[in-house]
């Protein structure tokens, strides 16, 4: 259960983003979010969040500022992308930060909060 937690959402596909607050919701969590740009996105780092699960191309725009803010904030995150260039994310964030390839389940995404979260 993500029970209490506040996990950002920030993903430019609706539907998607809509699927993963429901399934986000139905764990306990509060989603903040879903965001659907950079710039929406920036503006919710500000609130207090437990971790995030971050769409890495945002309307053809990198999410790398916002990865880039939680990283120096502490807050953990899950990359849930459908990019084929997994290595760019890993050289520039390391292999501690878990990367999910579109389309993961919700179960998957779960699981890797949960064990960013305990």
């Amino acid at each position: 259960m993500l029970d209490e937690h506040n996990i950002m959402l920030v993903e430019d596909e609706a539907l998607l983003a809509l699927d993963l607050s429901l399934t986000l919701e139905e764990e306990g969590a509060q989603v903040t979010g879903p965001f659907a740009t950079v710039q929406t996105a920036l503006e919710g780092c500000g609130r207090k969040l437990d971790a995030a699960v971050l769409d890495v191309d945002l309307c053809g725009s990198n999410v790398f500022p916002v990865a880039d803010r939680l990283f120096a904030d502490g807050v953990p995150f899950v990359f849930h992308t459908g990019r084929s260039d997994l290595a760019c994310l890993i050289s520039r964030y390391g292999r501690d930060v878990p990367i999910l390839v579109k389309p993961a389940r919700g179960e998957e995404i779960v699981k890797i909060l949960r064990s960013l979260l305990h």
